[in-house]
C-alpha cells in the first residue's frame, strides 16, 4: 500500500493479552461485538451445488443439481461468568480510547441489561449516549413469545461533553409517511432515529463471508462514517469476519483488528486482501476465491 493509504493490522491471539500492548490513548472509535453468551455453539454450513440429473433441486432451465455439504465454520458460544469475561477487555477498551472517542458495544437481549450496569461502571452512567436497536425481520418466527428480531448497541463516549458525530454525514432514509411532510423533505429523505431498520447478511449475497456472526456493512459503515474522522484509527478486538476492517479501509480510516479464531484469520485473509493487510502472529495461506454459498443464519 502507498503512504496515503489507510493502514489495517490484524492480530491473531487472545484479545485481553494483545490489547494490552497497545498504549494510551491510541484510538479515536472501538466498535466490538463478543460472542452473546447464548449457550449455544455458533455455526454456519457451508453448501456447493454439483449439476446432477438425478439432484436434490431445480436450477436455470429446469436443470437439476445436487447439494454437496463442504464444511461448517463455527465458534463455541458460552461463558460460565460472562461478565467476569468482559470486564477486564471492557476496561482496557476505555484506557485506549481518545480523550473523544466513542465505544460502541453491540450484544442482543439476553444480557445487554447486565452488559449496561458494567459498562456504567467502567465509563460512567454521564458517558452512555445512545441505545442503538438494529432491527431486521428475517428466519424463523416464534409460537411462544414475540419473536426477538433486533440487537441493542450500546454507545458510550469517554467524555460525554466531547465527542465525534458528524451529523452531516448520516446517510438519510424514506419517510414512512411521505404525504405528511411535502414533497421537497420527502425527496431528501430523513435521518434515522435510534431504531435502525436493515436485513441481515443475505446467506446467498456477494458480500457473505460464511463466517456465524457477520454484521452487515450498511450497519458498521453508519458507525465508521459518522463516529470517526478520515484517517482516525479504529479498534475492533473481537473481529469475526473482518467487517470493522473493511468498512474502515473504504471510508479511509485505519483500522486494527483482534481475534483468537483461526477460521476468523482465515476469512479475514481472504476478505481484506484488497487492503493488503499486514497479520501479526499469523501466517496467512494463499487466497482462494470463494465459490460456495452458506445456508445458516446466527443467534
Amino acid at each position: 500500500m502507498n503512504d496515503s493509504s489507510p493502514s489495517l493490522d490484524v492480530h491473531f491471539g487472545d484479545n485481553l493479552e494483545v490489547i494490552r500492548t497497545f498504549p494510551d490513548a491510541t484510538f479515536d472509535l472501538i466498535y466490538i461485538d463478543p460472542p452473546f453468551n447464548t449457550g449455544k455453539t455458533q455455526a454456519r454450513t457451508q453448501i456447493q451445488t454439483v449439476r446432477d440429473e438425478d439432484g436434490d433441486r431445480i436450477g436455470f432451465k429446469g436443470q437439476r443439481y445436487r447439494t454437496v455439504r463442504i464444511g461448517t465454520k463455527a465458534y463455541a458460544d458460552s461463558f460460565t461468568d460472562y461478565l467476569a469475561f468482559l470486564e477486564p477487555r471492557l476496561e482496557e477498551a476505555r484506557r485506549l480510547l481518545k480523550p473523544h472517542g466513542s465505544f460502541f458495544f453491540h450484544i442482543d437481549f439476553r444480557e445487554v441489561h447486565y452488559c449496561k450496569v458494567l459498562l456504567d461502571a467502567i465509563f460512567g452512567r454521564d458517558s452512555f449516549i445512545n441505545e442503538i436497536i438494529w432491527a431486521y425481520d428475517y428466519g424463523a418466527r416464534a409460537t411462544k413469545r414475540w419473536s426477538p428480531k433486533h440487537d441493542n448497541i450500546l454507545w458510550y463516549a469517554k467524555d460525554p461533553e466531547n465527542y465525534t458525530y458528524r451529523y452531516d454525514d448520516i446517510d438519510r432514509i424514506p419517510y414512512m409517511a411521505p404525504g405528511l411532510v411535502g414533497p421537497e423533505k420527502a425527496e431528501r429523505g430523513k435521518t434515522p432515529t435510534d431504531t435502525w431498520w436493515n436485513t441481515i447478511v443475505s446467506p446467498n449475497g456477494k458480500e457473505k463471508t460464511g463466517y456465524p456472526t457477520q454484521k452487515p456493512l450498511a450497519i458498521i459503515n453508519r458507525i465508521i462514517r459518522v463516529h470517526s474522522n478520515p484517517r482516525d484509527r479504529v479498534l475492533d478486538f473481537f473481529a469475526g469476519s473482518g467487517t470493522i476492517g473493511e468498512s474502515a479501509v473504504r471510508l479511509n480510516r485505519h483500522a486494527v483488528l483482534v481475534d483468537s479464531n483461526p477460521e476468523a484469520m482465515r476469512v479475514m485473509a481472504s476478505r481484506l486482501a484488497f487492503a493488503k493487510p499486514t497479520f501479526r502472529g499469523y501466517q496467512p495461506e494463499a487466497v482462494e476465491t470463494e465459490t460456495t454459498a452458506d445456508v445458516g443464519l446466527f443467534a
